[in-house]
């Protein structure tokens, strides 16, 4: 059963700025045939649509792990977790960043969860997450730490 569960969707945005490609692709095909230009921009547009909501990652804590993507690592060796917003989640993503570090980050979710991981073995000293919701993130995996 999840305790969580996000998953971390492209933001409309996205979408809308990439519907630029349909005039960009007409503009190139247009001298050669119209026709293929519209079709061909549509379907490149529709690919990209398809490809932004198939990839978009999930973050779920369960009972007895924490998930996030492809990732996944038992609570037992999961530290404290910190949320950070703003100017702060902006230097964890960059001057604060361990280059050892693995990260489901996601340029258009700004706020960020710091999971430092108690694995010795584990060669990233932690896990950063994109996340809409940080301090729920953080409260739910702190209450599945402690309870497992």
């Amino acid at each position: 059963m999840d305790l969580y569960r996000e998953r971390l969707w492209a933001t409309p945005w996205l979408f809308i700025s990439t519907l630029l490609v349909i005039p960009a692709i007409m503009l190139v095909f247009a001298p050669i045939n119209l026709t293929v230009g519209v079709v061909l921009a549509i379907v490149v547009y529709v690919a990209w649509a398809i490809f932004l909501i198939t990839t978009a990652p999930v973050i779920r804590v369960t009972e007895g792990e924490l998930v996030a993507g492809p990732a996944r690592i038992p609570l037992p060796l999961v530290g404290e977790p910190t949320a950070y917003r703003g100017e702060d989640a902006t230097l964890e993503r960059g001057r604060r960043l361990d280059a050892r570090a693995w990260l489901l980050i996601r340029g258009w979710i700004k706020p960020v969860v710091k999971v430092p991981l108690l694995d010795l073995d584990d060669p990233a000293p932690y896990w950063l997450l994109s996340t809409r919701n940080p301090d729920q993130l953080v409260r739910v995996l702190g209450e599945a730490r402690r309870s497992s």
